[in-house]
């Protein structure tokens, strides 16, 4: 199964919603330019991983620098909606000592600070 992306705005941070695998090779390029180009208009970004049933170690690496590269630009990428196959992945590799993680986009959108609006 491919990896398919999509793009929301909730509360101002820009929610990506993954579908299907995030694995090393063509999933995880796609992944990895549409969060940079998400990036580009909006430092606040949201990976939605509700439907995402299995990621292997390239699609860590992946997320890993796309956090990277969110902070040396300035911005925050945070995860939300793991499911328990994703959320013990992230735990055995103490990925969620990196990652901000939420049960859901709507509390990870609202953690962000609020943006002043002219």
């Amino acid at each position: 199964m491919t990896l398919k992306l999509g793009a929301r705005v909730i509360e101002g941070a820009t929610i990506v919603d993954c579908h299907g695998r995030i694995v090393f090779g063509d999933e995880t390029i796609a992944l990895r330019e549409f969060v940079k180009e998400q990036l580009k208009s909006n430092n606040q970004i949201v990976i939605n991983l509700a439907e995402v049933n299995y990621i292997d170690s390239g699609g860590l690496g992946t997320l890993v620098g796309l956090y990277t590269s969110a902070r040396s630009a300035g911005g925050v990428i945070k995860l939300a909606n793991l499911t328990n196959r994703v959320g013990e992945l992230l735990q055995v590799t103490k990925l969620l000592t990196v990652f901000e993680v939420f049960d859901n986009d709507v509390q990870a959108a609202k953690s962000f600070p609020q943006r002043a609006t002219a």
